[in-house]
Order: C-alpha cells, then structure tokens, then sequence
C-alpha cells in the first residue's frame, strides 16, 4: 500500500509540474549572438540570416511550428542567430531586434521577417526619395531614419519598445560594431543566406523541407 501511494504522489508530482518552453530561455555568447532555447541541447543549430534576405523570412515563417514550438520548446535543440549584415535596412532591422535584449529578440525576429513584404519595400522607397539627404547624415542617425522610413520603429514601438529605448540603441556604436564583426568573420564557405550549420556542420543552401530531416537525424524532437 505504501508502495502505491508513494508511486501516486510522484505521478501526481510529475503531473502538476508544467514542461519548461526552452524558447523563454535565451543567452549571449561572447560574439554577441544569441543563443535561443536550451544551452545545453544535444542539437545546436547555428543560422547566419538576413533580414533583407527573402529566403530568410520564408525559413523563419516555414519552420517556425516546428522548429521553435516543438524542438526549441522541448529543449532538443537550440538556434543561435548569427547576423550575416547586406545593407543599412538590415542592419537597422538587426539593432532594433537586439533591442529587446536576449528573452525579446526571437520573438521580434520573427515579427519583422513576417512583415519584411511591406517594409522593405516601404524602406526602399523611402531611400529612393530621401536617400541623398540621408547620406549626409552620421551613420547613427542615418541608420535610425532607415528604421523610421521603413516603418520598423514602428513595428517594435508596437511591441512595447520606448522611443528613449530606441534611441539608445541607435546610439550604442559598440553594439553596431559587435552587429558588423558577425558579418566580418563569416565563414568563407558561407556564400549566401540563409545558411545553417548542425553541430558544427554546414547544411549548404538549406530550406526548412531539407533542414527538418537533417536536425532529425540528428536527434531534434
């Protein structure tokens, strides 16, 4: 009797002991990346992505069901983000990302590839019309009215982000310098975006159909 009764309390136990969702955890590494999910996962996936980067927004809106709700949540797998930087609009998108801090950026990721159709075409527009004032101005300030213009600081106000946040960040030159390096030590084999290595491994020229099979081979749940 004390047998069972002691079986039950722990099937109790293990009942009312919620599952952690390993997509809250989020970490930096000493590069300035950041680490989504388990630090300690068995598969550790590495993606160097775009924001401009069309295939990259339909990767993050593919996989997002089951990479991020099912593999990262289960704590199988972790997704370090490493930005691979093409022009001023994607590296405006990076800041404001990273502006969220670490347990804010992959979900503010994935709103701005949800949304990267409008604007982007929105920024390259404004650019077209503005761009040689734009030009004019210091780095900083030119990368903030990009942001401005394409309709991204609205995107991430919308999510609960400040204007004296916003403007913090765009005044944080170390910050866009650790944004830039990740571009500046990409490695040589890594000719386009987005790209994936899987413990280490380069998965060359991957979408999610052909990515899926490979994180489970490799022991992704």
């Amino acid at each position: 009797m004390r047998v069972l009764l002691a079986l039950l309390s722990v099937v109790l136990l293990t009942a009312a002991t919620p599952k952690r969702d390993w997509n809250a955890v989020a970490t930096r590494t000493p590069a300035g990346a950041y680490v989504i999910g388990n630090p300690q996962a068995r598969v550790k996936l590495v993606e160097y992505a775009s924001y401009t980067c069309s295939h990259c927004a339909a990767f993050s809106g593919a996989s997002e069901a089951v990479l991020r709700k099912q593999m990262i949540a289960s704590g199988s797998t972790s997704l370090e983000l490493r930005h691979f930087i093409r022009d001023k609009l994607d590296l405006a998108a990076a800041i404001l990302a990273r502006c969220t801090g670490p347990k804010g950026f992959a979900a503010t990721t994935a709103a701005i590839f949800a949304a990267q159709p409008t604007w982007l075409q929105r920024g390259i527009e404004f650019q077209e019309a503005n761009g040689a004032r734009i030009n004019l101005y210091p780095t900083q300030a030119q990368l903030r009215a990009n942001a401005d213009g394409a309709g991204l600081t609205a995107l991430v106000k919308a999510r609960g982000l400040s204007d004296t946040a916003i403007g913090a960040c765009f005044a944080d030159q170390a910050e866009i310098d650790r944004i830039v390096a990740m571009t500046n030590n990409v490695p040589a084999e890594v000719d386009s975006t987005p790209s994936f290595y899987i413990n280490g491994k380069l998965v060359p020229h991957a979408d999610w159909a052909k990515l899926e099979p490979a994180l489970r081979a490799a022991g992704a749940k």
